[in-house]
């Protein structure tokens, strides 16, 4: 079953979310993305992308092409936006790297959380219906060749994935329960 990668228009097997990595990888074989290409994979409005780097939500691109890192960045926030405040989400990923526009105090590049969360997704179905050890298990999973640059740095990466995971499962069943609802057949009922 096709799957669409979060944070992107781009699908892939839900049942190899890998995929989605060597996908990404094959897009960066020629270096950066153009600001029109990183809009063409998230769906968003140029400015949109140009507003976060200005807010520091990122570091500016260079040459105008921005790295795997920052396309992973906008992601990790794209994804995140409907579910959390940008306060919220900014805090979060500050945890974990410090200032935002600065990559050098990172405990964890941006894209290898991105991918690490992409393969938690792509299980989320099951985290509904399973208990807190196999999410655990599947966080570890997820994080197995992670190397810490700082002793406790995996254990606040995986704070921050059970959040993302968290707020964006919570997304999913929004919207799932608002189209059940409009399925429903009642008539308007004082602009419900």
């Amino acid at each position: 079953m096709m799957w669409t990668i979060p944070g992107t228009v781009l699908q892939v097997p839900r049942e190899n979310p890998e995929a989605a990595e060597n996908l990404f990888s094959s897009m960066f074989l020629a270096g950066g993305m153009v600001l029109s290409q990183v809009s063409s994979v998230t769906g968003l409005a140029p400015y949109t992308v140009q507003n976060w780097v200005k807010r520091g939500f990122l570091s500016p691109p260079e040459k105008k092409k921005y790295s795997l890192r920052q396309l992973c960045r906008i992601l990790n926030i794209h994804m995140l936006k409907d579910a959390m405040p940008m306060e919220r989400i900014c805090a979060m990923l500050g945890y974990i790297n410090g200032q935002l526009d600065d990559e050098q105090d990172d405990i964890i590049d941006d894209s290898v959380l991105y991918f690490a969360f992409v393969r938690l997704a792509a299980q989320a179905d099951d985290f509904l219906a399973e208990d807190d050890r196999q999410r655990e298990q599947a966080l570890e999973r997820a994080l197995e060749h992670y190397n810490e640059p700082i002793p406790g740095a995996k254990d606040r990466v995986k704070e921050v994935l059970r959040i993302m995971l968290t707020a964006w499962l919570s997304v999913g069943l929004q919207r799932q329960a608002q189209a059940m609802f409009l399925a429903l057949p009642i008539q308007s009922q004082g602009g419900m």
